[in-house]
């Protein structure tokens, strides 16, 4: 099997997008959490009694991100709400409260907002952040939801690829033109702002979206998807490099259901929730960081621990073999007043 390929299919505007080098770097592997920020294994949604104080603790620990996700409605079929609160305003909340985690979402289910409003949204709360976003998009995993705004469920592949590409016209081009087959058309003569702060908005895939491997390592600046059994990561690993192909490196992560054990040395645990002590994750994650995982995002829905005293020992036993990357935009933690 190759090895991590190195930066030289990394864009320059990635390698220095303060919150895109944050979270991606080639050969590293970097820690978030999927919000909310909360242990709550018995109920379909989080108190957010503490929301803040978590993020900021996160913040302050030294991990990479926070991923927002985007659920509008309480299906009791899948039992989980997310974080309750709609992603982006959230996410322009967190901006006036953290210093240099990065914010993500994970993700904007695109077919079912209009992409013009996603682009504003987007561009606003990376002003906000001062470049400190990425998007993340999806085309969702709960199909009642479609008939509540009105649009076949069947047409969501196609939906997301159309509103993936004029997202990415509006916030990188002035003035822009483009036809669309399912929403609007611009001919010149209106332009979007605010623009980003960088270039452009790194934009990574959830899940696949309907997409093949290949079209997400064509368009994409990455994937985040979920792995139940870490035994697959190789062979995803191997998929996903193969994908990019001439396109480089591009990062791939994973989101997982998390529970930290007590026991330092308890090994994994199998099962659909990641569940072990300290001591075989970081052997497990040091494997996967060869194996070319760049970033592990942790949802603590099932967790049976207080989420503060989890991310305190992950914070001081976990991070030191993981280093987030100081952004080359961003000044050390505590040296730049709020």
């Amino acid at each position: 099997m190759s090895s991590v390929s190195p930066t030289e299919g990394l864009s320059s505007q990635l390698q220095l997008h303060p919150g895109y080098s944050r979270v991606f770097e080639p050969g590293h592997l970097t820690f978030g959490f999927i919000a909310p920020l909360e242990s709550y294994p018995d109920s379909p949604g989080p108190t957010l009694q503490d929301h803040v104080a978590m993020a900021q603790k996160a913040d302050e620990a030294g991990f990479a991100a926070i991923w927002l996700r985007d659920v509008p409605f309480w299906d009791p079929n899948f039992g989980d709400v997310g974080q309750i609160l709609d992603p982006m305003i959230y996410a322009g909340y967190l901006a006036a409260v953290t210093r240099q985690i990065t914010i993500g979402t994970a993700g904007i289910v695109l077919p079912l907002r209009d992409p013009l409003i996603v682009a504003k949204q987007a561009t606003s709360v990376d002003q906000l952040l001062g470049g400190r976003f990425i998007m993340g998009v999806a085309t969702g995993d709960r199909p009642t939801e479609y008939p509540a705004f009105g649009i076949d469920f069947d047409s969501r592949a196609a939906r997301f690829r159309d509103a993936f590409a004029l997202i990415r016209t509006v916030t990188e081009q002035s003035w822009p033109r483009r036809s669309t087959e399912f929403y609007g058309q611009l001919d010149g003569a209106i332009d979007l702002v605010p623009k980003p702060v960088g270039p452009r908005i790194p934009t990574i895939v959830i899940g696949q979206s309907g997409q093949s491997l290949e079209w997400i390592g064509e368009n994409a600046d990455g994937i985040l998807s979920y792995i139940s059994n870490p035994a697959l990561v190789a062979q995803v690993t191997e998929r996903w490099r193969i994908a990019c192909g001439v396109n480089g490196y591009k990062p791939y992560g994973y989101g997982t259901l998390f529970d930290l054990d007590r026991d330092p040395n308890c090994p994994v645990q199998p099962g659909r929730v990641l569940r072990a002590g300290r001591n075989a994750l970081i052997e497990l994650w040091k494997r996967q960081e060869e194996l070319g995982v760049g970033h592990v995002a942790l949802h603590f829905k099932p967790q049976r621990r207080h989420a503060a005293e989890v991310v305190d020992e992950l914070g001081e036993y976990v991070l030191p073999h993981f280093p987030t990357r100081t952004s080359p935009l961003h000044p050390p933690h505590g040296s730049a007043s709020r």
